[in-house]
């Protein structure tokens, strides 16, 4: 196939479905994964390891969150759970921005699909960003209030 011709949409059909079926026992094992966090890490076991100060609460809830990672509608669920507990706002900021943006858990899928070097870029700009936005956050609702 030379550079002028365009595929036809049966052969862009077959790569896309061969492209998934050989994602999937990666993909389904992802979602286990994360099946089995959100089942056996609890609110309270993340709560107790918190209170530690902006920094270090920041950090915390960026790891707690990239590893557990999950969907954006859980974490409005467990950050309220969070802080009702009494957990920091920037650990509650950091964990949901981390749980969306960041996962350790899908590294691997993702670097199969997208390659290695753009999965490592994206989650190094992803941790990056999530600590500078939840300190920013927390600092612009204190303005608010």
């Amino acid at each position: 196939m030379n550079h002028e011709e365009k595929p036809s949409v049966i052969q862009v059909l077959k790569k896309a479905t061969f492209g998934f079926i050989s994602m999937s026992p990666m993909l389904l094992s992802i979602i286990g994964l994360v099946g089995i966090m959100q089942v056996y890490v609890t609110s309270n076991m993340i709560g107790s390891v918190f209170g530690q100060g902006m920094f270090i609460d920041t950090f915390i809830g960026t790891f707690i969150g990239a590893i557990s990672s999950g969907n954006p509608s859980v974490s409005y669920v467990l950050g309220g759970e969070l802080l009702e507990e009494g957990t920091s706002l920037y650990a509650v900021t950091a964990f949901m921005l981390s749980w969306v943006t960041l996962g350790i858990v899908q590294l691997p899928a993702e670097a199969t699909a997208l390659g290695s070097r753009f999965t490592l870029y994206r989650n190094l700009l992803s941790l990056i960003a999530t600590i500078i936005i939840a300190i920013a956050t927390v600092a612009t609702v204190g303005l608010i209030k």
